[in-house]
Formats: structure tokens, C-alpha cells, sequence
């Protein structure tokens, strides 16, 4: 009995060790055509100018190829 007593203490003790509020998510790949999409938004809000769009667009598009 003894035994079980000090099993549950063991473990009621360990319980809140192995809580977290982390959520981990696997890495989600986004497509080229997704890559593309983001892109012109980012450039139509304005945090990027038109040459640094047209070289990130360009750099997308060629590593299709």
C-alpha cells in the first residue's frame, strides 16, 4: 500500500511538468503559386518596393525551373 501511495505522490508531482501552452505545428510548405500570391500583397501594401518585388518575383519563378 505504501508503494501506491508514494507512486501517486510520483505522479501527481510529474503531472505539471509535462503541461505546456507551446502548441507546436508541423512546417507547412507553401506552394510557388501561394509564394507568388504573397508576394504582390506584400508589394500592393507597400513593404516592398517594385525592384525588390520584381527580383523576389524573379527569384521564385526561376527556381521552378
Amino acid at each position: 500500500m505504501k508503494f501506491h501511495s508514494i507512486l501517486l505522490v510520483v505522479a501527481v508531482l510529474a503531472l505539471p511538468a509535462c503541461s505546456s501552452t507551446e502548441v507546436v505545428r508541423a512546417p507547412v510548405e507553401a506552394t510557388i503559386g501561394q509564394q507568388l500570391i504573397d508576394l504582390k500583397t506584400a508589394f500592393d501594401r507597400g513593404a516592398l518596393n517594385r525592384r525588390e518585388y520584381d527580383e523576389q518575383r524573379r527569384k521564385l519563378i526561376n527556381s521552378v525551373n
